[in-house]
């Protein structure tokens, strides 16, 4: 995993680049070429009698892989999500004293409706 320093920004200390296999899986298509896919958009796989992979959008793939081995590889991806969120450390944001907000003003009070001023403004 390749980290950059995020200086605090937005309350992280480090923050973590993925690199392109991590953010994809790579599956191989019947004449050999390798090609990577994002596991989030796979609806379904199924064996009919090679594995397709069927896309959110209709977009399908016939794989070498079995449908253990693409349902594997998805698996592992994901727990490369959990652990790397896991991994993440960030520091909790400075509370700001009331004092600091400005003074706060309600429309409503005990239920009661703010009076309603004419349009002259008198």
């Amino acid at each position: 995993m390749v980290c950059c320093d995020g200086g605090g920004l937005h309350g992280w200390s480090r923050v973590p680049v993925p690199r392109m296999g991590e953010t994809m899986i790579l599956l191989t298509r019947l004449n050999g070429t390798t090609f990577a896919v994002n596991p989030d958009l796979v609806e379904r796989i199924q064996e009919q009698p090679d594995t397709t992979v069927v896309l959110v959008d209709g977009t399908t793939f016939i794989v070498t892989e079995t449908i253990d081995e693409v349902i594997d590889e998805i698996a592992e991806y994901r727990a490369r999500v959990i652990a790397l969120a896991h991994s993440m450390h960030f520091e909790a944001p400075a509370a700001v004293p009331a004092s600091a907000k400005g003074p706060r003003r309600f429309g409503v009070v005990d239920g009661a409706k703010a009076p309603v001023r004419p349009v002259g403004g008198r």
